[in-house]
């Protein structure tokens, strides 16, 4: 601090110059303090406009969970009101048993989704369930023992065993039945009087009986094996325990719920390939309280068979508009392999490509050859027929092979195609039926023809058309979905398992594995589940 000066020994230009120099002083300090504040209100401000948007977002988002739960606590009651206000005495047919099961299992879907909507506060004041039954006591046992990593305490002292909780779970091998008891010991330090204990492992069904393996074997009957749960029901019956329809209706809505995120990944990786198959199938859909089914669709989307990474998806959807096409591919802009129906259209004016199938176009013509009396069919067989065998040669080779092959042999055997094909339409009749095979091919040579500029486009659709076949045989089982949540639950699942068939994964050790592991998964490490990248953590 500078010393006092003694104003009195100053000249009086001295003084000026000390003035001036106190009033610049004086002035910086309050630019200075004019500078802090301002720095300061503009803090409070930001901070009043972060606290603003934050409970702007809170409020957005309570509401939007508040809509989301009564849109689900008005399904629940829908299907409730379905479910017990229409019981009968008589017994159920076939086509009313499979209702009530995709009911279930609806019901079991959104009660699990609105668990996750509420705070763990809530979920603790829940009403109880009713007390389960034990399990059979017939069934062989294996215990499997939950023990402390240390039993010496923190304080140093040994821990003493005091105790043990037991739980059953039941579980299944191909053929039997049987159950695990899993104990945890409870270890007791008497100094500090600390009680550890093995904490409860995290399970898809929480505090549920079944095992992972006993829920893949559930999916994997119903939706591989095309076998409704009220059949399932009476097949464990025979082998001695009952599971009810309803209890297993709820298991398979939960893990629907469950494996929707891997689903959902998968997908976006399957829109990471340049290149895909896409395919619509028919299946009935009868929604609770209506009499009679309506027509809704599976759309299958894959990559192609000689990709690496091979994986198909099927979404759901209640009609056939090219609009559920347009929606699940989104932004993608590849090369679309598919049949001519006029639901693709808009995508291709929309910066998709379109691959025509010569297996469609060949098909034409086989129907106009087995009328007989054909020789246009006939000569048009044989030369697409070449087409094949060029690819039935090269389908190992990897895609700039193939590209290079098809440039050199394909290529002219189509160019000699569409030139014979031209002068033979010029000598007929519009309308016929070999005009109308031939105009076909003729329309769409475009498309046809592009496989021939990329070894990874395949020549035809057939390989999308394997993967809807699963759905064909389900639909003689299932008869129908119950509703847009059971479809795509359907097909949520049979888009893992046929992945995993593809893919040369057993669809059984595969569920088992991924059920095992999701409780515990970071969504981070969720792409390790894919069927494409996934190997077994489980002990054989």
């Amino acid at each position: 601090m500078p010393s006092a000066v003694d104003i009195t020994k100053l000249s009086e230009s001295e003084v000026r110059q000390l003035a001036a120099q106190m009033q610049s002083t004086i002035q910086q300090l309050q630019t200075e303090r004019d500078a802090q504040l301002h720095e300061r209100d503009t803090a409070i401000q930001q901070l009043e406009v972060e606290r603003d948007t934050q409970l702007q977002e809170r409020d957005a988002a309570i509401q939007r969970l508040t809509i989301e739960k009564e849109r689900l606590t008005h399904e629940i009651a829908i299907l409730r009101r379905h479910r017990f206000g229409k019981r009968s005495e008589q017994g159920k047919s076939p086509q009313q048993s499979l209702l009530s099961d995709l009911v279930d299992e609806d019901l079991a879907a959104i009660e699990n989704e609105l668990e996750m909507l509420e705070p763990p506060v809530a979920k603790e004041r829940q009403r109880s369930k009713p007390r389960r039954q034990p399990l059979p006591p017939q069934l062989p046992r294996t215990e499997i023992h939950h023990d402390p990593d240390s039993t010496t305490c923190g304080c140093g002292c040994k821990l003493t065993r005091i105790g043990e909780d037991v739980s059953e779970k039941l579980d299944y091998e191909p053929g039997s039945f049987s159950v695990e008891r899993h104990i945890r010991s409870k270890w007791a330090c008497k100094a500090c009087e600390t009680v550890v204990q093995a904490p409860v492992a995290p399970h898809i069904i929480e505090k549920g009986i079944p095992t992972t393996n006993l829920l893949a074997q559930v999916l994997i009957s119903k939706y591989a094996d095309h076998l409704p749960l009220y059949r399932q029901e009476q097949i464990y019956a025979r082998a001695g325990v009952e599971l009810p329809r309803s209890t297993l209706a709820d298991w398979v809505g939960r893990c629907g719920v469950e494996l929707t995120p891997l689903v959902d990944r998968l997908r976006s990786c399957l829109l990471g390939h340049a290149v895909l198959h896409a395919d619509e199938t028919p299946v009935p859909m009868l929604s609770p309280g209506n009499k009679k089914t309506h027509r809704a669709y599976i759309w299958a989307y894959a990559t192609p068979r000689t990709d690496e990474r091979q994986a198909v998806v099927y979404d759901f959807q209640p009609t056939r508009s090219g609009k559920a096409c347009r929606d699940f591919l989104e932004d993608w802009q590849g090369q679309l392999v598919c049949d001519d129906y006029s639901g693709y259209k808009a995508g291709f004016a929309k910066g998709l490509t379109e691959v025509g199938c010569w297996a469609h176009a060949r098909r034409k013509f086989f129907e106009l050859a087995e009328r007989g009396n054909s020789p246009i069919a006939d000569q048009a067989l044989v030369i697409i027929g070449k087409l094949y065998e060029v690819e039935r040669d090269i389908q190992e080779k990897p895609p700039d092979e193939r590209q290079r092959v098809r440039e050199s042999l394909s290529r002219p055997i189509i160019e000699h195609l569409r030139k014979w094909l031209v002068h033979q339409r010029s000598g007929l009749t519009d309308g016929t039926r070999t005009t109308k095979a031939m105009d076909y091919s003729l329309k769409r040579w475009e498309a046809l023809t592009r496989y021939l500029d990329d070894g990874a486009v395949p020549i035809d659709n057939n390989w999308i058309e394997n993967q809807v076949r699963p759905w064909a045989l389900g639909r003689k089982n299932w008869l129908f979905a119950g509703s847009l949540r059971s479809g795509q639950r359907a097909a949520n699942v049979m888009s893992l398992i046929q992945s995993a068939k593809i893919n040369g994964i057993d669809p059984q050790a595969y569920l088992h594995d991924v059920l095992e592991r999701l409780p515990t998964l970071m969504y981070s490490d969720i792409d390790t589940l894919l069927p494409h990248n996934w190997s077994s953590s489980i002990k054989v």
